[in-house]
């Protein structure tokens, strides 16, 4: 018989809110106020109608800016995965972009698409893209040569190969990349509304701490962790786990 074993992934979270609110009794209010006040600032917001556009704006320049990630990064992770060309070509280039923080692009994005939406969509392309395009890639490389073998041997076109059977035992590794792209492009995102966006979650934390607001500021930091934990929780640990059975060995 199996001995009982508690789980606490379930303690984390309200063990946080406690040292919160042991830490901020500590200090004055308008320096790190009470999760009660946070939730009034959030209560406030949703009652002047102004927090659906912040979130809203946020979560469709993170869809544009994803989407088009892991088009290019699935095309690029794949072909370098079963090209030995492509990938020396390509491997580069990802290291230059993967080596340089997003956030540094955010200025030049903004100078050559101007404020708003481009500019922090691109953002999120260059922080997502390439990650996810070099994890596409390892998870191809590291497949078994077995299944591919055959497949030839039955004459199978390049074609036929890759959507037959590298597609399909690369999808454990593709979830994997896209939980990798979706934490980069998220934070990129953040980052870019804080340095030069007149709307979004990113645009709150840094109007919040412009006029000295904590209690904006942390409504903005707690919707930040929200989206990304309900990502996580309802998007990407279900893929895994509805995948994992066509990783091949």
């Amino acid at each position: 018989m199996t001995a009982w074993r508690p789980h606490w992934s379930w303690a984390g979270i309200p063990v946080l809110v406690v040292v919160w609110m042991l830490v901020a009794s500590r200090m004055p209010a308008y320096v790190l106020p009470q999760p009660w006040n946070v939730a009034a600032e959030a209560a406030r917001w949703l009652q002047g109608g102004k927090l659906w556009p912040q979130l809203a704006a946020s979560l469709v320049e993170e869809a544009a800016g994803f989407a088009l990630a892991t088009g290019v990064a699935l095309a690029l992770g794949l072909a370098a995965g079963t090209s030995r060309a492509v990938r020396d070509f390509i491997t580069p280039v990802n290291a230059l972009f993967m080596a340089i923080p997003p956030v540094a692009w955010a200025p030049l994005t903004m100078i050559v698409f101007g404020l708003g939406t481009t500019a922090i969509v691109a953002v999120i392309f260059v922080a997502a893209a390439f990650p996810m395009a070099t994890a596409i890639q390892q998870g191809v490389e590291g497949l078994g040569g077995g299944e591919v073998r055959a497949a030839r041997t039955l004459g199978a076109t390049r074609a036929q190969l890759l959507l037959h059977v590298v597609l399909p035992a690369s999808l454990p590794a593709i979830t994997a990349a896209l939980r990798i792209g979706f934490s980069q492009a998220w934070r990129a995102l953040v980052a870019a509304e804080m340095i030069g966006a007149t709307r979004g979650i990113g645009w709150m934390v840094s109007m919040g701490g412009q006029v000295g607001n904590a209690e904006q500021v942390l409504l903005g930091m707690v919707l930040i962790g929200l989206v990304a934990w309900l990502m996580e929780s309802l998007v990407f640990r279900r893929l895994e786990r509805h995948y994992q059975r066509w990783n091949v060995r």
